[in-house]
């Protein structure tokens, strides 16, 4: 999941690399690395970024070295980095590994909140003063990605073994319900209005469309190959999915809630980040190819690759005063 802002002047694309325990952060409109920074180890390295509404402050979980359910180790620390200057400034640190994975900033609340794995919950920080306030069971294992509403009230979490979505309330900090979807299943995504929730199950090429209404499963929507993270463009039309198998986004008609075609990208695609200021461009991060795929989404094409790190993963989006300047100092 990634933070919106949107300023575009000094738009700043994030894309934390697996393979090599970075995270590179890219000037969108010339594809130019600004400047690329360690994000954990081969100990435990990060997957996911949020960033502050400024845009000058990125949080970055270690997970572990790992897969979700897999042995490895079980990360305990977020890198706090100040993106202007490229540095890590601080490091919130659990008492015990927790695996903590997506980081999603909460603009109306003013919190940061984490999934964290082996505590089965999500894990809320106060980002001025970077201290662990509380947290909200999601009464499952596995809690690897979620969304939170637009209202900030309610967050939906994907728990990839036991193939269900935990609905959070966040004001009371309690589970509401839980959502089987898949014998297992893969990240998660959210509409605009609301009123749907999309995962990917990971057994059969479908997506399963959550009515957040009613907390359950309203449709399936067969697809070409098993899908992977996803993104709605802001006017709700469109559902893009990550196909890794197929190096392709699929396209989901929203209004119809079935596929109207795909999107040839590089290879292994995992994650989708609609520009915030700009609904007909999508950037996708491609494992396979060590690349970050442009698509125009009105035309349907891959405009250009980005170079990035090895494996990318999860993309984050920032305006950052002075990224340009301080890239030409380096």
């Amino acid at each position: 999941m990634a933070a919106h802002t949107p300023a575009r002047r000094s738009a700043t694309l994030l894309v934390v690399n697996q393979g090599d325990f970075t995270m590179s952060l890219i000037d969108p409109e010339s594809g130019r690395t600004l400047g690329t920074m360690p994000t954990g180890s081969a100990q435990g390295h990060g997957h996911e970024v949020a960033v502050s509404p400024d845009g000058r402050t990125a949080w970055v979980p270690i997970y572990g070295n790992s897969g979700v359910g897999k042995p490895g180790t079980n990360g305990r620390r977020i890198l706090v980095i100040d993106l202007p200057s490229h540095r890590v400034t601080q490091t919130i640190t659990f008492d015990h590994g927790v695996r903590p994975h997506l980081p999603y900033y909460d603009v109306r609340r003013r919190r940061l909140y984490v999934s964290t794995e082996l505590m089965q919950s999500l894990t809320i920080i106060d980002p001025r003063t970077e201290t662990i306030i509380g947290s909200i069971p999601t009464g499952q294992p596995e809690s690897h990605m979620f969304v939170v509403s637009h209202d900030g009230r309610r967050a939906y979490t994907a728990n990839v073994g036991p193939g269900t979505v935990s609905v959070l309330d966040i004001p009371h900090r309690r589970t509401i319900a839980i959502i089987p979807v898949a014998k297992r299943t893969q990240r998660i995504s959210i509409s605009p209005d609301d009123s749907m929730v999309f995962t990917s199950d990971q057994m059969h090429p479908q997506l399963v469309v959550v009515d957040t209404a009613k907390n359950g499963v309203k449709t399936r929507i067969p697809m070409p190959a098993t899908g992977y993270g996803s993104a709605a463009t802001p006017d709700g039309h469109w559902l893009l999915v990550a196909l890794p198998a197929a190096n392709a986004v699929g396209v989901i008609d929203l209004h119809a809630l079935r596929m109207a075609g795909s999107i040839p990208v590089c290879t292994k695609p995992q994650e989708i980040l609609v520009q915030p200021d700009d609904a007909s461009t999508a950037y996708v991060s491609c494992m396979g190819s060590a690349s970050v795929a442009v698509v125009d989404i009105p035309g349907r094409t891959m405009k250009r690759e980005i170079h990035t790190g090895a494996k990318p993963d999860g993309l984050g989006w920032a305006a950052v005063d002075g990224a340009e300047d301080h890239a030409r100092k380096k």
